[in-house]
């Protein structure tokens, strides 16, 4: 009894440690996918005005013009770096 009790708090730990990690490369992965996310959002931004409109997508975001109606769920005809990221990090 006493060497399960052992044995169950070891892969209790080992189970723990397997979850950190894998949180640890999750949130490495979307931060590398959001630093390149906001290079493109730059990039395609012709204007500077933080708002990314459906010429400007088509032009420098082509995935993101594929997926614009989607993520612009007010229709206000343009979308944020905000949106485009929490839409990234939601898949």
């Amino acid at each position: 009894m006493y060497f399960s009790r052992k044995i169950m708090a070891l892969l209790g730990k080992v189970i723990c440690c397997a979850c950190l990690t894998l949180s640890f490369a999750v949130y490495a992965d979307n931060t590398k996918l959001n630093e390149e996310i906001t290079e493109k959002f730059k990039a395609a931004d012709i204007n500077h005005d933080g708002k990314l409109t459906l010429a400007e997508a088509k032009n420098g975001m082509p995935r993101i013009a594929s997926h614009f109606s989607d993520i612009d769920t007010q229709n206000r005809g343009y979308v944020t770096l905000d949106q485009i990221i929490a839409k990234a990090d939601s898949r």
